[in-house]
């Protein structure tokens, strides 16, 4: 767990749902609250909010930690705070531990928005307020227009995109990290060097690139479907990279950005 600003706590592996839709998805939620996950990231764009609720619905709501996220097209004030309202009523849930700012979207003030989350603060429908794919620029410019504290920055990190100076940016101005697709979209996984140090570990590659980001004070949130990658990917504690093998896997020469590649503005920084 790592404490946000609002005093409470996030658990470092979560569960991600993008594209977790229908019976399936619903099957997948299901299975990782079986097995321990506890923290279940969502979002208005993920279409998928009605089939996250029935799977918690039968879990004590103190529990669980859930994070959803506001759509770049819905930035506004007055969008934010209905998209809120409308996310908490297909999650069936009075509020909402975590809530970001999906994407960045230069056409609409960021005062603007920053001020709606700021409202849902202080009306106790989110616990704390963040943002998402925020580069090193927007970053500094969030944390200058608003006092209240921005918990948490969800980007694209895995060994083949490691964002230094994000990273060192957040990490100073107490901003939490998390990493989505924490795989690389499985591209990562053929990799030799996380290859080599998941046998000498007796673990799976997808192991080795949660656990590096873990070490590197990384919150992550694989998605799986499949009952044994989900129980892969929640066993990460009960054995660590070693400082040499986390050299190596730093200085993996590849460096690949597999989100949103085109993107001018979210490049920029």
């Amino acid at each position: 767990f790592v404490e946000l600003p609002s005093g409470f706590m996030i658990p470092t592996v979560g569960l991600g749902t993008w594209e977790l839709q229908g019976e399936e998805g619903l099957r997948a939620i299901s299975t990782a609250l079986d097995i321990g996950y506890r923290h279940i990231d969502t979002a208005e764009m993920y279409g998928n909010h009605d089939i996250v609720g029935r799977a918690i619905k039968s879990y004590d709501r103190p529990d669980l930690f859930i994070t959803s996220k506001v759509g770049a097209a819905h930035l506004h004030y007055d969008d934010v705070v209905s998209v809120c309202d409308s996310t908490l009523l297909e999650l069936g849930t009075e509020y909402l531990d975590l809530f970001l700012i999906h994407w960045p979207n230069p056409a609409v003030p960021m005062q603007q928005t920053l001020d709606a989350l700021e409202h849902l603060v202080e009306r106790g429908k989110i616990r704390d307020m963040g943002v998402s794919n925020f580069q090193p620029h927007r970053m500094r410019q969030a944390l200058e227009i608003t006092p209240h504290p921005i918990a948490n920055n969800q980007v694209e990190l895995h060994p083949y995109l490691w964002q230094d100076e994000l990273a060192r940016l957040c990490r100073d101005r107490g901003v939490t990290v998390t990493a989505y697709a924490p795989l690389g979209r499985r591209h990562v996984l053929e990799d030799n060097t996380l290859r080599m140090i998941a046998e000498e570990h007796g673990v799976t590659p997808a192991q080795v690139s949660l656990r590096w980001l873990l070490q590197k004070g990384c919150i992550v949130i694989p998605r799986s479907t499949s009952e044994q990658h989900l129980r892969e990917n929640f066993e990460l504690w009960h054995w660590e990279l070693s400082a040499v093998d986390m050299a190596a896997i730093d200085d993996i020469p590849e460096r690949e950005r597999f989100i949103n590649k085109t993107f001018e503005d979210f490049q920029e920084g």
